[in-house]
């Protein structure tokens, strides 16, 4: 878990302001935004926001506040980015970071971010639930979009962010790569096996798509596939250890770059890297087509994504086809359903 020195820490290192949420009420993170909001606007290059669940704690937040007595580390910052990340809310459990960001997001300035140490109600695809132990990088975050034909794109940019910034530190502190690899459409894999996750949701709103990204990344736990640490120590004899705090900063750096060439440009201008660290170029897998109402199984080779961002596959006919999932599986790659192009 974070100790109270390093969040003050990560504050410096990776947001404007920081808001330290106990088990939240509505009307604490609404107070706790509004003094957030004065004090982005006052340009101090590092806020640290203390609120409390009862009166009692919100007037010892406000007499450390006014006193100065918490002293933050000098350090530089490790946040590069001018929109993402800038303000960061924490609590040491939550439910759901996804919640917090989602219901507060017309109160949360696009790009805020919410991060716990536990979380026990994490959302995942079809409304799965998971329980997130101690180790974990778990975090939300705001993102606006106008066009909602490219929203379901954001989830391979997000993606791409993790898998860049894991390697940026990796190339910073002279150590060996990690070969964190894209499974589509939203997790992450190392030696085979499930690292990381995500997932978007979005509403629409006054002619806008309100996006709320979530992310899982498994750093420092071995349990019960792998973590990020444990295969640095078997690759590293060097003592760098992976942290939560720098992984998110590198990642906000990375996804803020990406995410305006992904704006301006399209996501073509991404595809090289991405198809660089998925793991799917040339693939064969198994389509479900209806047959007179027979199930026929039939073999295609995947050769990327679709405008829309689904699988691009070829089958043995040379026949080019957009690959869907049925809905019904908990794997992507199976049962899938071909549509022909």
């Amino acid at each position: 878990m974070l100790s109270a020195n390093s969040l003050r820490n990560f504050s410096l290192h990776c947001s404007r302001v920081f808001i330290h949420l106990r088990p939240h009420k509505k009307p604490i993170l609404s107070l706790a935004l509004s003094m957030a909001a004065e004090e982005m606007e006052s340009q101090s290059p590092c806020v640290l926001v203390l609120s409390g669940k009862s009166s009692a704690e919100m007037e010892i937040a406000k007499s450390l506040k006014s006193s100065n007595t918490l002293k933050l580390p000098d350090n530089s910052e490790s946040l590069l980015t001018n929109q993402f990340g800038r303000l960061f809310i924490w609590s040491p459990r939550l439910p759901s970071t996804h919640d917090v960001v989602s219901h507060n997001f017309c109160e949360l300035p696009i790009g805020a971010v919410c991060a716990t140490d536990i979380q026990s109600k994490g959302r995942g695809r079809s409304k799965n639930v998971w329980e997130s132990p101690i180790g974990c990088l778990l975090f939300s975050f705001t993102i606006q979009m106008d066009d909602g034909k490219i929203v379901p794109l954001l989830q391979y940019v997000i993606s791409l962010a993790i898998t860049e910034a894991i390697k940026e530190i990796c190339d910073k502190n002279g150590l060996p790569y990690l070969d964190v690899r894209i499974k589509w459409p939203n997790d992450l894999y190392l030696n085979g096996l499930k690292v990381g996750g995500i997932l978007c949701t979005s509403t629409y709103k006054s002619k806008k798509f309100n996006v709320s990204a979530g992310i899982g990344l498994n750093v420092d736990n071995e349990k019960p596939t792998v973590c990020l640490n444990a295969v640095l120590r078997e690759l590293s004899i060097a003592s760098y250890k992976f942290t939560r705090e720098d992984i998110l900063a590198a990642f906000f750096n990375k996804f803020e770059n990406l995410y305006n060439l992904f704006i301006h440009q399209g996501f073509q201008a991404l595809e090289e890297l991405y198809y660089k660290t998925w793991l799917h170029s040339g693939q064969r897998v198994i389509v479900l087509e209806k047959n007179e109402e027979q199930g026929v199984e039939n073999v295609v080779s995947i050769q990327g994504l679709t405008p829309s961002g689904y699988l691009l596959a070829v089958g043995e006919d040379n026949q080019m086809c957009e690959l869907h999932p049925d809905g019904n599986s908990f794997d992507f790659f199976k049962g899938l359903v071909r549509r022909k192009l």
